[in-house]
């Protein structure tokens, strides 16, 4: 089974080229570490009330072990069969793609037989290859499945690309999308000039990676000359592990964002905003000690809000860091606005029946 991205059903395209808000799933454990479905179900049922446009599953924040634990198939069916049974929306669908290139076209067998429509290429397993190999790892996959690029930090295992691999990556047919996660300015565009490079702006929709850097992200106009022309690119979303939290109030400051782009006026309140999301990332990713609590802070919060049990990772040394419940504590105080507890609160029990 292949899919090519002229075959992705005409209106989950036109949201990814819009711009959506897609989480990146977060894995429900009981506190024995086993699967928890009625809370996994529930999250599904949680971002789609909330207005996000897709989900990405089997990624950094659903925990790369459920590969180690048989939890890849079981958990990308149960978000695919949840968001089909609630909603009428067309919602983009996108699984991690991670490993070998016999791996990863496993798993992009595994994610077609189940309905979705893209795969988020890690090349985290890749790293020391140059980019002859990277280039033909993702051919290899794209030639079975529609692909969203992935520029992952190093901080947490990315490699290092350069704007010429960039190019590279664009010009190959089916993609689709890049995640740009480098936490990086430099970086970041060198993607963005590599996209221009292989004349592919018009295919290939960015999407906001940069916990770090979110909403200017979005607000950015990216020129880049090309000859004898200057080819303006910008993020359209975003795909992040902080949106696995905060949902509803992040489709609104997206929706803010589109709406001062075509208005072709980005005012300061929006400036000011973008650095309280900052702040408020920056406890829930635990950046003060190295990222190590980055998901255990995103459960903490879901722990909190009723749609999580509790904090537990598939791996038992995955912790809150000291702290981190505490600044925690002090942004969630300092910007309600960025929060929804009320609309979970109003809400939680019926994504849980």
């Amino acid at each position: 089974m292949s899919l090519h991205r002229d075959d992705i059903p005409a209106g989950v395209l036109a949201q990814l080229r819009r711009g959506v808000v897609i989480p990146a799933h977060p894995l429900a454990l009981t506190e024995g570490r086993q699967l928890d479905a009625r809370h996994q179900r529930a999250l599904t049922r949680y971002y789609l009330d909330a207005g996000a446009g897709g989900l990405a599953v089997g990624v950094h924040t659903t925990q790369f072990e459920i590969r180690d634990v048989g939890l890849y198939e079981p958990v990308l069916r149960m978000a695919a069969e949840t968001a089909a049974g609630w909603t009428d929306r067309p919602i983009i669908m996108i699984a991690g793609l991670v490993g070998s290139t016999a791996q990863a076209l496993a798993e992009a067998d595994v994610a077609l037989g189940l309905g979705y429509h893209a795969g988020l290429l890690s090349l985290a397993a890749h790293k020391g290859a140059d980019e002859d190999a990277l280039i033909a790892h993702c051919q290899a996959v794209a030639a079975r499945i529609p692909l969203v690029g992935f520029y992952l930090q190093p901080a947490v295992g990315g490699i290092v690309l350069s704007a010429e691999f960039w190019r590279r990556f664009a010009s190959i047919d089916n993609v689709v999308a890049i995640k740009v996660a480098p936490f990086n300015r430099y970086r970041t565009l060198d993607v963005v000039r590599g996209v221009v490079a292989a004349r592919a702006e018009d295919r290939i929709s960015l999407y906001t990676g940069n916990d770090d850097h979110i909403l200017l992200d979005l607000v950015t106009p990216f020129a880049v000359r090309r000859g004898d022309e200057t080819v303006i690119m910008r993020f359209h979303g975003g795909l992040l592990g902080h949106w696995s939290v905060w949902v509803k109030p992040a489709v609104e400051y997206l929706a803010r964002a589109h709406q001062a782009i075509a208005a072709g006026s980005v005012d300061a309140d929006l400036l000011l905003l973008d650095s309280q999301i900052t702040d408020a990332n920056s406890a829930l990713f635990d950046v003060v000690n190295d990222f190590a609590g980055v998901i255990a802070g995103c459960h903490e919060v879901l722990r909190r809000q009723g749609l999580l049990r509790g904090t537990w990772c598939l791996n038992p040394d995955e912790a809150m860091s000291p702290g981190q419940a505490e600044e925690l504590d002090r942004v969630i105080s300092d910007y309600p606005h960025l929060c929804d507890d009320g609309f979970v609160a109003a809400n939680v029990q019926r994504w849980l029946d």
